[in-house]
């Protein structure tokens, strides 16, 4: 599948505050908890939980909310197909940071080891 312009826009317009209540219900409904999701969120972003909420309430888009990340030096150890794409392959660099947070809201929601899903040697 190859990434379009139009998709990266997209994906670059949405707001982390419409897709986070969705994430929130994918790894509840399998068990996990809010928590967990804000742990691995932070892994990925430095993002703790106040920050979290702070830009959810600014309804930032994942443009914005990326821009403002610090991202785990293990992020690039994120592989795999998420929603039709390999994580490794994709080359805009917003859209690959999007869909590994995807790809890890993944895992949790499967019920992957929080060490495996942080990429803990």
């Amino acid at each position: 599948m190859k990434n379009t312009n139009n998709h990266d826009e997209r994906i670059a317009r949405m707001t982390f505050a419409s897709v986070y209540p969705h994430y929130c219900t994918k790894v509840e409904k399998k068990g996990r908890t809010t928590a967990e999701l804000h742990q691995v969120i932070e892994w990925l972003t430095g993002f703790d939980e106040p920050k979290l909420q702070q830009l959810i309430e600014e309804k930032v888009t994942f443009e914005t909310f990326f821009q403002h990340a610090i991202l785990h030096p293990n992020a690039p150890l994120i592989t795999g197909v998420i929603c039709g794409y390999r994580v490794e392959e994709i080359e805009n660099p917003l859209t690959q940071k999007v869909r590994y947070l995807d790809k890890l809201v993944d895992e949790l929601a499967k019920g992957r080891k929080m060490d495996k899903i942080l990429r803990v040697a």
